[in-house]
């Protein structure tokens, strides 16, 4: 998908101006949060529980604005494009470091931001029809080096980008098969038409229940509570292979110190509210929280990695 760099400026300016921050104790106001994807994925669910215990704690509403387009990029460039003073923050995905290897963007995706904290952290799942022969990452690597033509389904970023690390880590050529969400994959996935997936947990956790699809791996550091049965490639075939969806609170560049220090504190609190904690186990997304320096840092490595795995698979920005 090619973006239009004017069409995503004129979104971005068409955003209502906000007052200059008023003085006193931040926040003296209302504090949004842009989450650039539409209602019912995980970062919104995220945002939305989170606003409660901060809208609590700070006597002040905590909105949450969907502003969905190009893969999270005009929501994320109206974060950019905000004033650098905390009033508005924007909760995006892995996405976030994952679309500068797949499109030209208009903002940096590392200087344009200050990286409030990571919020959650997802595993995929390698999955597989009940019909496909291999049962374990080992077999499918065995099988796709004796059977040419092991086809995955994919849609998108990280979903898009695992497979072709896998394949180039164990030496497999795997054919990409574009979906444009897991709804649409499943029915193929579930007949064979396609070969394998590395899916969300929830979204393929429905099919791997009711046997329809296998599971033969979780992408996690750690075993999915959701299939606490079932090994990761890392303690199964690759010992540091790791590929999930994850979330995080972003701000403008050049947020004030004291503003992020709050806004990091603040926000690690909400995360370990109970009811948030409760709702992120249901969706298999594990609750994480850390500094702006460990985020800026760990979304640097996150670039260069999915980046490398593009670039090898002849992925170029468009």
């Amino acid at each position: 998908m090619s973006i239009s760099r004017r069409a995503l400026g004129a979104a971005a300016l068409a955003l209502p101006a906000l007052p200059a921050a008023a003085q006193g104790p931040f926040p003296s106001r209302a504090v949004r949060i842009i989450v650039p994807y539409t209602p019912g994925g995980v970062s919104d669910i995220t945002a939305r529980l989170i606003a409660e215990p901060l809208s609590a704690a700070w006597g002040q509403p905590v909105p949450v604005e969907n502003r969905a387009g190009a893969d999270g990029v005009i929501g994320t460039e109206a974060v950019a494009r905000s004033p650098a003073d905390g009033y508005t923050l924007g909760l995006v995905s892995v996405g976030h470091p994952v679309n500068a290897a797949f499109y030209r963007l208009p903002f940096d995706t590392i200087r344009d931001f200050t990286f409030v904290t990571q919020t959650t952290a997802t595993p995929l799942v390698l999955c597989a029809p009940r019909a496909f022969a291999p049962n374990t990452p080992a077999e499918l690597v065995d099988h796709a080096k004796r059977n040419p033509g092991v086809t995955f389904a994919g849609t998108g970023g990280v979903v898009r980008l695992a497979p072709v690390l896998f394949a180039q880590r164990t030496g497999i050529t795997l054919e990409y098969v574009p979906y444009r969400g897991s709804t649409q994959a499943h029915p193929d996935l579930i007949a064979n038409r396609v070969n394998i997936m590395f899916d969300t947990v929830p979204a393929a956790l429905p099919h791997i229940q009711s046997g329809a699809l296998k599971a033969l791996a979780t992408t996690g550091a750690r075993r999915s509570p959701q299939l606490p049965d079932v090994p990761t490639i890392a303690e199964s075939l690759l010992p540091d292979f790791e590929a999930a969806t994850w979330g995080m609170v972003i701000a403008p560049a050049n947020l004030p110190p004291a503003v992020l220090t709050k806004l990091n504190a603040d926000i690690r609190a909400a995360l370990r509210n109970q009811t948030v904690v409760d709702r992120h186990k249901t969706l298999g997304a594990e609750i994480v929280s850390n500094t702006p320096d460990e985020m800026r840092s760990f979304v640097q490595a996150e670039m260069e990695k999915w980046g490398a795995a593009a670039r090898a698979a002849g992925i170029r920005p468009q």
